[in-house]
């Protein structure tokens, strides 16, 4: 997935007529004071971090300027922040304006009903996560008939708005929805959709789009996202690599055993930091390159679960002993594995040989894993 800094978000809703407050982006402090006195962006202004992380309110990513020496100043403040792990480069600035009231709205993808999905709130301007689901409505779209007169009279009723209101959010939905076909949008998120007197205005906007779409958008091409740099060597050699907050490395083959395996983990009290699904690869060399990069990601321990159906256990095996070769002494960690399935006794035998014990059942090797993983320094 491509996910757009706000600015960015913000030149997609633009192009599609979104109502937004008049705003710049800036690079620096003394860009940010430019903007404000050449009159780019109206005094008092908002400068916000651009990054990818929620929570930049409370996180101190986000200040005020009723003057362009205090814009310079909070610019200042804001850029070069290590926020949640992402370096601020950039800041945007934006009219102040009066909000009578805060309100959410989004398109995504259902992807249980394999629909588009709109989804309403009265509760505003604070995480989707925390709202009760009783104040939270559900549309479903259907692809082929778009978003219909019903829906946007519903939505209204849904958001409490009637008369003008009713019309100017009817006409941002026909924008969002263009937006979310035209641009393959995966998500198209307002929070909060502000009521500034007898209109609305996208205060935000969290756009992501669907990496399988990218040939029809060569101008995301270039877009930095929220990838970790060893998710972004991954993605070039077209492995599905994953970096989590824990410290058991998990390799395992098709989506279904990996996350089935990351549960699994969890519900014995261990922390998966990263996942790397094989998926049906048969190549010992693939299977090199992908521990050789969950070794660079330095977890305590590696759990292996493969199930051999397509993919055969003994090749796994042999790119598995292979690349410990080729990981230096000082680097090492230890490894726990699982391997059932096709050629699973050659597969066995090769790991005994390297020193791994393969343990058959999936609860026991989790566990030994996670024991592992708490034991090692």
């Amino acid at each position: 997935m491509v996910k757009l800094a706000e600015w960015r978000g913000k030149e997609v809703f633009g192009k599609y007529g979104v109502p937004l407050p008049r705003g710049h982006v800036a690079r620096s402090a003394e860009e940010a004071e430019s903007l404000v006195r050449s009159g780019t962006v109206p005094l008092p202004c908002v400068i916000k971090a651009q990054v990818l992380a929620g929570g930049r309110g409370k996180g101190g990513a986000v200040r005020f300027a009723d003057t362009p020496e205090e814009a310079r100043e909070s610019a200042r403040a804001i850029l070069g922040l290590d926020f949640k792990g992402e370096k601020v480069r950039e800041v945007l600035l934006e009219e102040k304006l009066s909000i009578s009231r805060e309100l959410y709205l989004s398109l995504t993808l259902d992807r249980a009903l394999r629909l588009p999905i709109l989804i309403l709130s009265s509760q505003g301007g604070v995480e989707i996560e925390a709202v009760d689901d009783s104040q939270i409505e559900r549309i479903s779209i259907h692809p082929f008939a778009g978003l219909t007169g019903y829906e946007e009279r519903r939505a209204a009723e849904v958001l409490g708005l009637s008369g003008t209101l009713a019309k100017a959010l009817a006409q941002l939905l026909r924008s969002l929805w263009r937006a979310f076909v035209d641009e393959d949008a995966e998500l198209l998120e307002v929070n909060p959709l502000a009521v500034v007197g007898d209109g609305l205005v996208a205060l935000d906007a969290k756009v992501i789009i669907e990496d399988d779409a990218a040939f029809r958008h060569p101008e995301y091409a270039e877009i930095r996202d929220d990838r970790t740099p060893l998710e972004e060597i991954a993605r070039e050699k077209d492995i599905a690599f994953v970096q989590l907050d824990g410290n058991i490395g998990v390799i395992a083959n098709g989506a279904g055993l990996t996350m089935a395996t990351l549960d699994v983990l969890q519900e014995l009290g261990g922390r998966p930091g990263i996942f790397l699904d094989l998926g049906g690869t048969d190549d010992p060399k693939k299977v090199t390159e992908a521990f050789l990069l969950m070794s660079q990601a330095t977890p305590k321990v590696v759990f292996l679960n493969i199930f051999g159906g397509v993919t055969r256990c003994d090749t796994v095996a042999r790119g598995l002993v292979e690349a410990m070769r080729q990981v230096p002494e000082s680097q090492r960690f230890p490894i726990v594995a699982r391997i059932r399935g096709n050629n699973e006794a050659e597969g066995t035998e090769i790991l005994r040989s390297a020193g791994i014990t393969s343990v058959p059942s999936l609860k026991d090797s989790a566990q030994a894993a996670v024991d592992r993983s708490r034991e090692a320094p």
